[in-house]
């Protein structure tokens, strides 16, 4: 599809995370951007890394040139963040978990991060957005979308992104699912099938439509073809203590453990 980086969760421990990036680089060449995301697969219970091994692999990662390495640590420890970030191993991305905007306020003043990540759907809409960007352009960081979602996201992020300059909001996070025969990571057709028309992409670039409103018309029949489940999304279970949790499709709010009274 002609993009010019890739984002990636190695998931296997520190010594074959470590050569999960050593092989994505040597698959891709030098000139790819990898973006390493620890997107909590570094949080196991008992097997969660130290932030002294975190440390540790970050500096072994440096080696293949990451974009970025992704939320390494627990996202609320903003001080763990401005340790790891201050010794300047690797460029640093959080965000997507924040719960309000108090939260993003004090990663950017404080410069706990190289890139500022946030979701725009439901992370508190346009006009949070615009004052996320305005701060971290007043600090001379930068800003990446998190849109893991449908292809409307993708494009409603789009349309906010692009009234910025690009050294201040930088990318647009695209996700690949495998839906009609594609390549990916798992089927979620209803991500395709809610725009009447595909997305157009050049070259990695993302061809903003310029109709009116969001510039592409809505399927809204999807409405009628995926029902609205109530609940989490997805579970996870931890081996070590024996652990599930429950994941919402927002990501400003914390997992929760299913078994628990309070998250029925």
């Amino acid at each position: 599809m002609g993009f010019s980086a890739y984002k990636m969760r190695p998931a296997l421990g520190p010594e074959k995370d470590l050569e999960t990036v050593q092989r994505m680089r040597a698959a891709v060449g030098p000139n790819i951007g990898l973006m390493v995301d620890a997107h909590s697969w570094w949080r196991m219970g008992d097997k969660s890394f130290s932030p002294q091994t975190v440390m540790e692999v970050a500096t072994e990662m440096a080696k293949y040139r990451p974009t970025w390495l992704e939320e390494p640590l627990p996202p609320h420890d903003h001080d763990a963040y401005r340790k790891l970030r201050a010794a300047k191993i690797v460029p640093i991305a959080t965000g997507e978990h924040e719960q309000d905007e108090a939260g993003f306020e004090d990663l950017i003043q404080t410069t706990a991060a190289d890139y500022v990540q946030m979701d725009v759907c439901c992370q508190g809409g346009f006009a949070m957005g615009q004052r996320v960007f305005a701060a971290v352009a007043q600090k001379g960081m930068r800003f990446a979308f998190h849109s893991w979602g449908t292809t409307l996201e993708v494009l409603a992020a789009a349309h906010l992104g692009i009234c910025w300059p690009e050294h201040v909001v930088e990318w647009l996070e695209y996700p690949c699912y495998s839906n009609s025969g594609r390549v990916g990571m798992y089927p979620f057709p209803l991500s395709d099938e809610i725009l009447r028309e595909p997305l157009a992409i050049e070259r990695g670039d993302l061809i903003v439509p310029k109709g009116p409103g969001l510039g592409i018309a809505i399927d809204e029949r999807v409405i009628e073809k995926y029902p609205f489940i109530p609940g989490p999304w997805s579970f996870f279970k931890i081996n070590s203590p024996p652990e599930t949790v429950a994941v919402t499709g927002d990501h400003s709010v914390k997992w929760v453990d299913a078994n628990s009274p309070s998250s029925a």
